[in-house]
């Protein structure tokens, strides 16, 4: 059984794949507890239902082809008559962190073998035999440590796991994949430069970096300083499109 806190067909709005319709399995639970997490509905105070394998897949199944009046989260934009209906072949797991469980590896597996387009959204902390299709790892730098003071047991429990290298390593090595920061400062540019240093084998164009925030404004404050110096470095600028076409809504 998997706990699950929710699933929705929309659009998936960070990454390469930005703009592509897609189901979204949200797995409920987290190794992790990030000062920032947008979705503290699956890690700080997880919730959901205890879901099998085949529950999973018939839900995934039944939003392959819907609607416009079915849709769980509205379009960016209207959306026209020859896209209703439209069959979606692509599929994210995200979280909390869908690596917890290990029947992610079944599910996966099943994914695949009925035709689905396989994204896995983790923190790069656990490695699973999956079948993925893109891995887009989210290493968490020092700004993501929640307050000591607030917080103490899960401050050092996220201190001392967060950062996994040799896990990294093998996920990149084993998938095609993309490395997204989240960038809170500009001081936080500098720990992503030592972060890459360690991984020369990555190309800088699989080097993303998003502006922190929850709110359309904070993120364009960001960006304005934050796009300039990515294009510097070969790297991507990675904008949270979900935010400004969805706020922060869930089901988004």
């Amino acid at each position: 059984m998997m706990r699950i806190a929710e699933i929705f067909r929309s659009i998936q709005g960070e990454g390469r794949l930005t703009g592509v319709e897609s189901v979204f399995v949200r797995t409920s639970g987290c190794n992790l507890r990030c000062r920032f997490c947008d979705t503290p509905y699956a890690s700080w105070s997880p919730e959901g239902e205890e879901l099998s394998v085949g529950a999973i897949l018939e839900r995934v199944e039944s939003l392959r082809r819907d609607s416009a009046g079915e849709r769980q989260c509205p379009r960016p934009r209207p959306v026209s008559q020859n896209e209703r209906g439209v069959e979606v072949s692509h599929v994210i797991l995200t979280g909390g962190e869908p690596m917890l469980f290990d029947e992610i590896a079944e599910l996966t597996a099943e994914l695949r073998r009925r035709g689905w387009h396989i994204t896995i959204e983790t923190s790069g902390t656990i490695d699973r035999p999956v079948a993925c299709d893109l891995m887009s790892i989210s290493p968490k730098l020092s700004n993501s440590n929640p307050s000591v003071d607030q917080y103490p047991a899960w401050a050092e429990r996220h201190r001392l796991r967060r950062h996994a290298p040799e896990v990294i390593r093998w996920l990149i090595g084993a998938y095609d994949f993309q490395l997204k920061f989240v960038v809170d400062a500009a001081d936080d540019c500098r720990e992503v430069e030592a972060y890459v240093a360690e991984l020369p084998e990555v190309e800088p164009s699989r080097v993303m970096l998003m502006p922190q925030g929850v709110e359309a404004a904070a993120l364009a404050e960001k960006a304005a300083w934050l796009v300039p110096y990515c294009a510097a470095r070969g790297w991507t600028f990675c904008p949270r499109r979900q935010i400004e076409w969805f706020g922060g809504r869930r089901g988004r």
